[in-house]
């Protein structure tokens, strides 16, 4: 084995590639070459230029949430894990359950629990209306809702974005959070959500 070490490679700065490419292309519009080698060249580069297919967005870069307010203050969950929005209509209050558990509702005829985050997470606490929605979140292991005051839709938000938590932030919200946006949006971790045990709503209650 040889010890030389291999020589990086230089990052290839394909904005620079491309301005040359446009003055070359300029110039070959303008007439001004009358080289056929020169020109041959111009031309298998700009082809080049034009067949490289464009590099997609990764996705990991993204992540799109649905955003919705409770208690005056924004939130989002992760896209991924809703599997739809639904009127909180014919709420059912169960005995014996915890109080952040609002009741349960039926989806078509599935029964599904509502969490009412204000109290999981003590936030000021507001009249139930008509206008309330239902956030359907799910996994392959559990499945609940979580009461929203308003949906206001979906958005992507850069991951980078994403801020650590705010001082005011602590307590079990600080440990459902994956980051806060500037604006503010407190972006909450469904995942560990729908991974909480607490979650879990008997179906069956002793009288």
């Amino acid at each position: 084995m040889s010890g030389k070490q291999p020589r990086a490679r230089r990052a290839i700065d394909w904005a620079d590639v491309h301005r040359r490419l446009d003055r070359a292309w300029q110039v070959l519009e303008r007439g001004e070459t009358e080289d056929p080698e020169a020109t041959a060249r111009i031309l298998s580069a700009r082809a080049e230029a034009l067949a490289r297919p464009v590099a997609p967005v990764r996705t990991g870069d993204q992540l799109e949430v649905i955003e919705f307010i409770l208690s005056g203050e924004r939130y989002g969950l992760e896209f991924a894990f809703v599997r739809e929005v639904f009127p909180l209509n014919e709420l059912t209050v169960l005995p014996a359950t915890p109080p952040f558990v609002l009741g349960i509702v039926n989806v078509r005829g599935e029964i599904v629990s509502v969490v009412d985050l204000r109290k999981f997470f003590e936030l000021p606490e507001a009249r139930l209306s008509d206008l309330n929605k239902v956030v359907i979140l799910h996994s392959p292991e559990m499945c609940f809702g979580v009461l929203a005051d308003t949906v206001t839709g979906v958005r992507s938000l850069p991951r980078g974005e994403l801020q650590p938590p705010l001082p005011t932030l602590t307590g079990v919200r600080e440990d459902y959070l994956l980051g806060v946006t500037g604006e503010p949006l407190v972006v909450l971790d469904a995942a560990r959500l729908l991974a909480d045990p607490r979650m879990v709503v008997e179906e069956s209650v002793n009288g």
